[in-house]
């Protein structure tokens, strides 16, 4: 028998061997993990903060890269505007309103180790009110008489009067804990409970800020390992550097005409949100002609608000009658108050005693809104025959300077950024110079209560009584004009507080 022995070509051999390599490649392909979700995040600002301790100091960009991430209240406020335990997991208000009694969440630690306790939170609160302090909002705990810490998870606040609105305050940026060990120093290097450590300041350029591995609430860790936030003033760099991909996200661009250039970039979306930004232009009341009411309400006739947003903000806005926003509990629409009436205007001011008009200054900061919105404004206002003179005003120094120390001017216009603020109009003294005894008493009456609906009612009163006397015009709320990386999550839309909340946002896998 001859035995035959078979031996295969040269080109069965090489597909052979492909073929097994294209196996291992499969079974390779097969065994390796889906590609991981990103885990740093580089949003822009337009604006740099000037420290990093909201307890400190005024400026809204402070607590948009350190509320929620760096640092933590007793409460916070959500996305919705509402109010939510936090370092405190529960409290109550005694029948008369006037002792709060709060339950700390315990195990709590700052980033440095220091333990967080009643002590730490009645450090925090006497900072924040006592005769030395800076705190922006050091109004939000004057009612506080004295504090009491029976034990370690327990604070007690006696107050010399209710006060309906304080726990809402003590969800701001201004009421946020602090260690006694490290306040001095939070402007430069912040130091907090919150889900996020401070890992560096670059001046000019950048904030970085890292995931806190020991974050003591586990249902709200950082998903992000690293944050860098970067500040860059000019909206078409801006947009560059969104386009380009240096920047993942800009929750607050500065630009509404250039929000269609993103259109047709696939990597990216864009979101217009509401805030409590809302455009006014402020009289000072107790300079001649602005003391006559009618003189303040025939301005208020000659702007149409619409054609306002249409030419400073590209149409996106929402127009206001009062200084209240449709987020806001108890809002009444306001704007029908005083409507666009160029002849009506002209008669009031004939009334007034000024049938030809006057000549007066506007003081406008250098944010776009302000220049665009008076360069509308002045043209609306030529109509009546008042001659409107723009002089722009370096902000915040020379502005804070001549607005609200000097009370140097006759108008300026900027957006007030705190939500439900209304109560600026009662504060003595307060730029506006604008006394009403009636407005004043809705102002006290509604700290008077805690009962939502009866809040909502008063509030509705003192919206109307603004509309009526305009110690501002009441122009429009700015939307939140928002451009991301569309697999980027969690991002708030909407602004019911100026933040940059990142506990919640991640990257899609």
């Amino acid at each position: 028998m001859i035995k035959l022995s078979f031996v295969p070509s040269a080109r069965f051999a090489r597909q052979s061997s492909l073929s097994a390599v294209l196996s291992a490649g499969l079974v390779m392909a097969a065994m390796a993990p889906a590609e991981a979700a990103k885990t740093t995040l580089n949003l822009g600002m337009s604006v740099e903060p000037t420290g990093l301790d909201p307890t400190i100091a005024a400026p809204v960009a402070i607590g948009q890269v350190t509320w929620q991430n760096v640092f933590e209240g007793l409460v916070r406020i959500d996305q919705a505007g509402k109010v939510q335990p936090q370092l405190a997991k529960s409290w109550e208000i005694s029948p008369d309103g006037l002792t709060y009694t709060f339950k700390l969440q315990s195990g709590v630690r700052f980033h440095d180790g220091e333990a967080f306790d009643a002590a730490v939170a009645k450090f925090s609160l006497d900072r924040a009110r006592g005769p030395d302090s800076v705190n922006p909002q050091k109004r939000f705990f004057a009612s506080i008489a004295s504090i009491d810490t029976p034990d370690a998870e327990t604070l007690v606040l006696h107050l010399s009067a209710p006060t309906g609105s304080l726990i809402y305050w003590l969800g701001w940026p201004a009421s946020v804990m602090v260690g006694p060990k490290t306040a001095a120093k939070d402007k430069v290097t912040p130091i907090g409970t919150g889900p996020f450590k401070f890992a560096g300041w670059a001046k000019g350029d950048k904030v970085e800020l890292e995931r806190n591995a020991d974050y003591w609430n586990k249902d709200a860790a950082a998903r992000l390992d690293k944050v860098t936030f970067r500040f860059i003033a000019d909206p078409q760099a801006q947009a560059a550097a969104l386009k380009a991909g240096d920047l993942d996200a800009f929750p607050e661009f500065a630009a509404p005409e250039l929000m269609s250039s993103f259109d047709s970039d696939a990597r990216l979306v864009t979101r217009i949100g509401n805030t409590e930004l809302k455009v006014v232009a402020g009289m000072n009341n107790a300079k001649k002609p602005f003391d006559d009411k009618r003189v303040r309400q025939a301005l208020m006739m000659a702007i149409d608000r619409k054609t306002v947003i249409d030419g400073a903000w590209s149409g996106l806005g929402t127009p206001i009658g009062s200084h209240y926003t449709p987020n806001d509990p108890g809002y009444q629409d306001m704007t029908g108050v005083l409507p666009y009436n160029v002849e009506k205007a002209k008669a009031l001011l004939a009334e007034a005693g000024y049938p030809n008009g006057f000549t007066f200054t506007i003081k406008t900061p250098q944010m776009a809104y302000a220049p665009r919105s008076a360069e509308v404004m002045q043209a609306m206002l030529a109509e009546t025959g008042v001659t409107m003179n723009i002089e722009p005003t370096e902000f915040p120094a020379k502005w804070v300077q001549d607005i609200m120390k000097d009370r140097n001017f006759d108008m300026t216009i900027v957006a007030h950024a705190e939500p439900l603020d209304i109560d600026i109009y009662a504060r003595d003294p307060y730029y506006f110079n604008y006394k009403n005894p009636d407005f004043n008493a809705l102002m006290k009456k509604v700290q008077e209560t805690t009962d939502p609906a009866a809040q909502n009612a008063i509030y509705g009163q003192a919206q109307k009584i603004l509309a009526e006397d305009v110690p501002a015009l009441y122009l429009f709320v700015m939307p939140k004009l928002g451009v991301w990386d569309r697999k980027l999550k969690g991002l708030w839309e909407n602004e019911p507080i100026p933040s940059n909340v990142l506990s919640g946002v991640s990257w899609e896998e």
